[in-house]
């Protein structure tokens, strides 16, 4: 093969790839869907492959078809950086940004502020799950994961080993009276968290406690639920301290229980390899090393 393809399939190749659809990258570059697909036909006879695999609704990329997107994707990417670098009027920079819902509203959100005003340009474009362990969606350009960071990706981050602690609001623990301890804590409302339930356990194991816990008063899915749960005025829950601290700083809630729970697991940015040259993700990773060593710092203080 001694020519390229047309830059007009290419284009819109790589549309229908990103969006993994005929429809949407029609919309993106003003065409219609049959122009779409009669761009990408014309690619795929080029190129003697099949890039698309044609489903009763919608259209999947095949395994060749994966692999030239990532190589087509990101040569545009380069050209459009090089030309907006080098030629272009300071713009607006997109940086989308992933982290779970509890990080999100509870250490990044409160702060981000800062960031934009440090670097008006980058709009930050936050999204949230509960748990994630790849880019399923290959637009993000940066993830803050909660695990072990064992996963694929070429960059990733340590943001610092954390601590649970037991939390709740000072009238509750003032409810106990004199029989305020650990143990009547354990025995009372506790809120648990979905996936760290053995908290309470190893609390116990770790500080020889005989913890019991003898009921759950409520179950949710993420540290903001159960924080704002127990905020309220009812119950204790086992949180990271970095989730709780602003509940802690304001007077919200109070630490009952001076026994604190190293965790296994922990905080961790990855950048999505594809995104990694771009210097607004540059920045914004710096930023947020730089806002959980401030939490680590204040959590080794309240220790103290």
């Amino acid at each position: 093969m001694n020519t390229l393809p047309h830059v007009t399939w290419l284009k819109a190749f790589e549309a229908a790839a990103r969006h993994n659809s005929f429809a949407a990258a029609a919309s993106e570059l003003g065409l219609t869907p049959a122009a779409i697909s009669q761009q990408v036909r014309h690619l795929e006879q080029h190129l003697d492959a099949q890039l698309f695999k044609r489903l009763p609704r919608g259209v999947t990329l095949t395994d060749i078809g994966q692999a030239y997107a990532q190589t087509i994707g990101k040569s545009f990417e380069d050209m459009a950086l090089a030309t907006n670098g080098l030629f272009g009027k300071k713009r607006t920079r997109i940086l989308r940004v992933r982290a779970s819902i509890s990080c999100a509203a509870l250490v990044i959100g409160p702060r981000l502020a800062e960031f934009k005003a440090a670097h008006p340009d980058i709009l930050v474009q936050m999204t949230t799950s509960v748990w994630a362990d790849r880019f399923d969606d290959e637009t993000l350009d940066i993830d803050i994961r909660y695990g072990l960071g064992n996963w694929g990706e070429a960059q990733i981050v340590h943001l610092g080993h954390e601590s649970a602690v037991p939390v709740c609001r000072a009238d509750y623990a003032q409810s106990f009276g004199e029989d305020l301890t650990i143990q009547s804590l354990a025995a009372g409302d506790v809120v648990q968290i979905i996936g760290s339930e053995t908290d309470w356990g190893k609390l116990s194991e770790l500080h020889n406690l005989g913890l019991k816990v003898t009921t759950d008063w409520l179950k949710a899915d993420s540290s903001l639920i159960a924080l704002q749960a127990v905020s309220a005025g009812r119950g204790v829950t086992m949180v990271l301290e970095s989730f709780a601290r602003q509940y802690l700083d304001q007077g919200l809630l109070i630490v009952p229980a001076p026994y604190r729970l190293p965790k296994r697991r922990s905080h961790y940015l990855i950048v999505n390899d594809r995104a990694q040259p771009r210097e607004e993700v540059r920045l914004f990773c710096n930023w947020v090393q730089s806002l959980y060593q401030e939490v680590s710092l204040a959590d080794a203080e309240q220790i103290s």
